[in-house]
């Protein structure tokens, strides 16, 4: 399978924890659907501690795995919001 496309999109977007309302990363999203994946390597800013888990409640709100052979954080349905 081919990798992400190594040329960073324009739009960036903040994405917080749905239950505390708590800044997790600043992200290079390409696309207009729904946040279902975060690649590593376009994430701008990192807030968390813990690969995740949100700092400040500690609730899981997506796990580490590997898509198209880079590594990404898979997101849970409705564990974060995006603006």
């Amino acid at each position: 399978m081919a990798k992400p496309n190594p040329k960073q999109p324009q739009r960036s977007v903040d994405i917080y924890c749905s239950r505390c309302r708590h800044q997790l990363y600043r992200y290079r999203k390409g696309g207009k659907g729904a946040l279902v994946k975060c690649f590593v390597e376009r994430i701008s800013t990192d807030y968390t501690e813990e690969v995740g888990v949100c700092p400040s409640c500690q609730s899981q709100f997506g796990r580490q795995t590997l898509i198209r052979g880079a590594a990404a954080i898979k997101i849970i349905g409705g564990k974060v919001r995006m603006k």
